[in-house]
């Protein structure tokens, strides 16, 4: 299966999520380009062992125990496997779960929702678009204005900080902190 990533270089950054932290993102001017690839192989050393666990095998990282369920940095989250842009820290609120809520994605298009039936129950899964990475879970108890909850693993994001967001590629989306 071919499958659009984003990968992140930079003049002496190679490989941002490729050598050392795969949750780097220290690495000063970087641009966004878009390369095809075939295989997937690499994920295993790209990713942690709990990323590649829960993004390729459907895993749940557990919950309180997480890098983002208490980020209140302004922000957007995107696909750690793609770079693709998910939510935003704008849509994000404490559910009380454990785990980062948002009441919506940033674009609807880039999530894909489908029925999952494991665990004797019926649910929905949410999986990033471009890579097919498993996100989490949307459920319909969320607070307005959408009722929405949609229940995402950590270790299926990379945070990008609202003042990092021109240098990483991003600024297209610097539009979701104007104020009205």
């Amino acid at each position: 299966m071919l499958l659009s990533v984003l990968f992140i270089t930079a003049s002496g950054c190679e490989a941002v999520r490729g050598e050392g932290d795969p949750d780097s993102s220290s690495c000063p001017g970087q641009a966004v380009e878009m390369e095809e690839y075939e295989e997937m192989g690499d994920l295993r050393e790209r990713l942690t062992e709990l990323q590649y666990r829960v993004t390729q095998e459907d895993g749940t990282e557990p919950p309180f125990d997480n890098k983002y369920w208490e980020n209140k940095e302004e922000g957007i989250y995107v696909d750690i496997v793609s770079g693709e842009p998910l939510f935003s820290s704008t849509d994000k609120y404490d559910s009380g779960t454990g785990w980062p809520s948002f009441t919506r994605p940033i674009e609807e298009e880039r999530i894909v929702e489908k029925d999952d039936y494991s665990y004797g129950m019926h649910r929905t899964e949410v999986r990033s678009k471009k890579a097919d990475s498993h996100l989490g879970h949307l459920f319909g108890d969320g607070p307005e204005p959408t009722g929405m909850r949609y229940c995402i693993n950590s270790a299926s994001l990379e945070f990008i900080p609202k003042e990092k967001m021109n240098e990483r590629g991003y600024g297209d989306y610097l539009w979701l902190f104007e104020s009205e």
